[in-house]
């Protein structure tokens, strides 16, 4: 009987848990003893087994307490898990296809898919990353299962490899090893007939060394249309794992477009052409601009060039003071 460390942990919790609830009954027991013995060392003695089971009641819950927070990760500290998941198992059963090596010949188009054995991350979303530290090279993970949903330990529900429509989410689910933090992982979901991109991502790593993880992509149901996709993961620009599924039916079309006929509460602006209105006012300003040629009557002012005129001032008019002249008349003096 296998027994692995998801297991042996949980089977710990429960014996802790099936120990405290032992422990409380046997204290009520010991103490409703106690109170009916007469003897005075027998009563002390079973309430000391109850102070003694009233101690073990307080580390059993803190052992309970740990099995079911701590003890995994802790033991993957010391036992980092293996990165072959458990459901691959049942891929022992395909050995059987081994019988037939004739039909090995004919996949001669199997050649096609050069892209799939060394698949390498676009350019594009090369010039996203952000982490400047060294991958691991040693980094590994199992194969990748397919599934519409996870648990909260990152394990597959209903897992499978043909997904029919209505879908918008799926997630792919592994376990890994030797991942150090910091380091730029990637993982692309593509349809394998054109090449198509359908969802993408690329951080720097931030979880632990070895443990369970998973990767989601969220697309309308209009994206998966029918055939196959693929699911790559690398680890800086090293590929480390992929896996193929199909997807069947066909998406839904939207019925939405009508929406775009509002636009048609525009063409009320037709009511602009009327702008036309004020070309009436050419008319008016070249008349205007006329009476500027009035400003020719400043050439009157040729007038100022009479003042010519005052040098007919006759000022020797003073000068005909003759009558003072007449003084000759008071010489009649007797």
């Amino acid at each position: 009987m296998e027994l692995d460390i998801k297991t042996a942990v949980q089977t710990a919790f429960f014996l802790a848990i099936i120990g405290v609830f032992a422990s409380i009954f046997l204290i009520f027991r010991n103490f409703n003893s106690a109170k009916k013995m007469p003897f005075y060392r027998k009563r002390r003695h079973l309430q000391l087994k109850s102070i003694r089971l009233f101690v073990l009641v307080i580390f059993l819950i803190a052992a309970a307490l740990f099995f079911n927070q701590y003890a995994e990760p802790a033991i993957y500290l010391v036992f980092p898990p293996s990165p072959t998941i458990t459901l691959t198992p049942t891929v022992t059963i395909t050995p059987t296809i081994t019988l037939t090596p004739t039909i090995t010949l004919t996949p001669t188009i199997t050649e096609t898919p050069l892209i799939s054995p060394t698949p390498e991350v676009p350019a594009v979303i090369q010039a996203e990353f952000q982490s400047t530290v060294v991958p691991n090279p040693d980094a590994a993970f199992s194969p990748l299962v397919i599934s519409k949903g996870i648990d909260d330990e990152f394990q597959p529900i209903g897992p499978n490899t043909e997904f029919e429509q209505p879908m918008s989410t799926l997630y792919a689910t592994f376990s890994y090893i030797n991942m150090l933090a910091g380091d730029q992982w990637t993982s692309i979901w593509r349809r394998v007939e054109d090449g198509q991109i359908v969802c993408y991502e690329t951080i720097p790593w931030d979880g632990s060394t070895g443990g369970y993880g998973f990767s989601d992509c969220t697309a309308p149901a209009s994206d998966w249309l029918p055939g196959t996709y693929e699911v790559q993961i690398f680890v800086g620009y090293e590929f480390k794992v992929s896996t193929r599924f199909d997807v069947i039916g066909e998406p839904p079309t939207p019925t939405f477009t009508i929406s775009p006929t509002s636009t048609a509460s525009k063409s009320p602006t037709a009511t602009s052409t009327r702008t036309p209105l004020p070309t009436h006012t050419a008319s008016i300003t070249p008349t205007k601009t006329r009476t500027p040629t009035k400003s020719l009557t400043p050439t009157i002012t040729l007038t100022p060039t009479r003042t010519n005129t005052p040098t007919s001032t006759r000022t020797p008019r003073p000068t005909d003071t003759r009558w003072p002249s007449q003084t000759p008349t008071p010489v009649v003096t007797r």
